[in-house]
């Protein structure tokens, strides 16, 4: 329904014939009385006036409305600053689309969280493929995970300088309790690129799926909380899939296992620690002010490092002697460090937006996406054992996402 305005600018004069008396059909027509026949003839006085503007308004509610002797609901005379000599008719009514802005609300933030799990999985399918592709040529993965950093550090420093987010105000204080995190940070990033070096991808995050036996012992150990049977029951298919999967792993060595292996246990330990630090209220950050702070930090650290270890290998002259491709490796190693920093970032925006059960079931997903496209797309070769045991370890994981929300009961004293 729309709102209509009906507008008679003219004056309307009475006759003096008080005997033929003159009903307007304009006025007729908006007589709500008009049905009842029996009434007699209006009559009106003898002397020529002016009616005073009669508003007609749609709106039930007012509490101006008088019924005259000749049934016209009529509202007193507007103010002596807004004079008119005609008669107005107003019906106002609400929109019809009032009310649908929270219906399509869940809807758009369905879409926005499916789009940031898809960008989630494309970000980490391109961060691992063109990883590869650098690591296969260049072999030094010191200089690499430096590289990621760097540039992930740029883009935290964009952001705050444009505003994009938040630039947080850090104590020194909080720096001192932030180092652990940024140290084990670091290696946890250094151990996948190592792993990632000398096997293939799909084995690597085949033995990555092992997280969650590793969270459920530091966890024990260091924030005292013990796992139910259900989560004991679901590591055992975990670590049996990734068993059975590295026995017939073709690309299997021990410099790629036991890289992936201490990348799963500085990862966790990054977790216990942010636990244990954003336990302090007075101190505590957001994840992504938390994640940006120890990016910028972990550059500073694997510097001095990489520096001492594997010396500058990244010019464009040490790599044309080296019969590298300049201008490929660069484009690579740049998508790549762009991936890096874009797929943390958006796997803690969703983490802002659901429970860490559906981002852990979420993950558990994208290991699989990962693993899938990295075989098809290197054209690993996978034998139906290793094939089956991948399997069983990430059907393992999935299944302690899900068994973990189960909370013991109390014991009745």
């Amino acid at each position: 329904m729309q709102s209509t305005a009906i507008s008679f600018s003219p004056s309307i004069s009475l006759p003096n014939n008080p005997h033929k008396p003159y009903i307007s059909s304009s006025l007729s027509r908006f007589n709500p009385l008009s049905l009842q026949s029996s009434r007699p003839p209006l009559r009106y006085a003898s002397v020529s006036r002016k009616i005073s503007p009669i508003k007609c308004s749609g709106d039930s509610s007012s509490s101006s409305y008088k019924l005259n002797r000749n049934g016209w609901i009529s509202v007193p005379a507007p103010p002596p600053e807004r004079e008119s000599d005609g008669l107005e008719v107003r019906a106002t009514s609400v929109p019809e689309s009032a009310g649908e802005a929270p219906k399509s609300k869940p809807l758009m933030d369905t879409l926005v969280l499916g789009s940031l799990f898809g960008l989630w999985y494309l970000f980490n399918i391109y961060f691992n493929i063109y990883n590869k592709q650098v690591l296969k040529v260049f072999q030094f993965p010191v200089t690499v995970t430096l590289a990621q950093f760097g540039v992930g550090s740029i883009l935290v420093i964009l952001m705050w300088t444009l505003n994009l987010y938040k630039r947080p105000k850090i104590s020194g204080a909080q720096l001192v309790a932030i180092l652990p995190l940024a140290i084990v940070h670091t290696l946890g990033n250094l151990f996948t690129n190592m792993s990632l070096g000398k096997v293939a991808v799909s084995f690597t995050h085949t033995i990555k799926a092992m997280e969650p036996f590793f969270s459920v012992v530091l966890s024990a150990m260091f924030l005292g909380e013990f796992p139910t049977i259900w989560v004991v029951s679901s590591l055992v298919p975990i670590v049996g899939g990734v068993g059975l999967a590295s026995l017939t792993e073709a690309s299997f060595n021990w410099a790629g296992f036991w890289s992936a292996m201490a990348s799963n246990l500085t990862n966790q330990s990054r977790n216990v620690l942010s636990k244990k630090f954003m336990v302090r209220k007075e101190e505590s950050l957001d994840n992504i002010t938390l994640f940006s702070i120890i990016t910028i930090m972990s550059f500073f650290l694997l510097a001095p490092y990489a520096f001492f270890t594997e010396g500058i290998k990244f010019t464009p002259a040490y790599l044309e002697a080296a019969g590298m491709n300049v201008n490929q490796l660069y484009t690579r190693s740049l998508i790549a460090a762009l991936c890096f920093h874009a797929y943390q970032q958006v796997s803690y925006m969703i983490l802002q937006r659901v429970s860490p059960v559906t981002h852990s079931v979420g993950n558990c997903v994208k290991r699989v996406v990962v693993i899938v496209t990295s075989v098809l797309f290197f054209r690993t070769p996978v034998s139906p054992i290793n094939a089956l045991g991948t399997g069983v370890a990430l059907a393992g994981v999935f299944l302690y996402s899900r068994v973990k929300r189960i909370k013991p009961k109390a014991k009745a004293e």
